[in-house]
């Protein structure tokens, strides 16, 4: 997996909730939408027109209590869109542990509002922990992953099902042709 990535910041503010990243009326009641379909509802109750906005490799931050609310996978959708990390001031817990089995690398970082403009470029350094503003040179430290952690290896596997797969593959229960 990446570890650094670059992108233009889109940025919210605090107690973003899981239902705005997934509607219930748009998704939820939808059994069979398809999840590309899905992921465009994100935000929409705050921002209708932002998921048509987003452009693979973009960076979402935000503030306090980020994925707040349902226990909704919040962090499937904004993988959907090609959201590339997400720096939050405090995030939930179950927000948290979604993101990092979703493999969307999801970190805290203490100031971040204040780092950068919607627009500007930051870059992430997600083993590191470091983000620098690309224009100005500000540099923030996020709170990074310890090394060989379970969270850090189900994050650089890409999420839990492809760390899982691997797993099972190097115990010999499974092979490539019966994924």
């Amino acid at each position: 997996m990446q570890t650094v990535y670059s992108g233009r910041v889109w940025k919210f503010g605090d107690k973003i909730s899981t239902d705005l990243m997934v509607p219930g009326s748009y998704v939820l009641a939808r059994r069979n939408i398809d999840p590309a379909e899905a992921a465009l509802q994100c935000m929409r109750a705050n921002r209708p027109d932002w998921a048509r906005q987003v452009r693979p490799g973009d960076i979402l931050i935000a503030g306090r209590n980020f994925g707040c609310g349902s226990s909704r996978n919040g962090s499937e959708p904004l993988k959907a869109l090609g959201i590339a990390a997400v720096l939050v001031e405090s995030v939930s817990r179950i927000h948290l542990r979604n993101a990092i089995n979703t493999g969307l690398p999801t970190l805290v970082c203490p100031g971040i509002l204040g780092l950068a403009d919607e627009g500007q470029r930051i870059e992430v350094d997600i083993l590191s922990g470091t983000v620098v503003n690309t224009g100005t040179g500000a540099e923030l430290r996020a709170d990074s992953w310890e090394p060989g952690s379970p969270p850090y290896q189900i994050l650089m596997a890409g999420g839990f099902m492809p760390f899982f797969t691997e797993k099972l593959r190097s115990a010999g229960l499974i092979t490539s042709a019966s994924e």
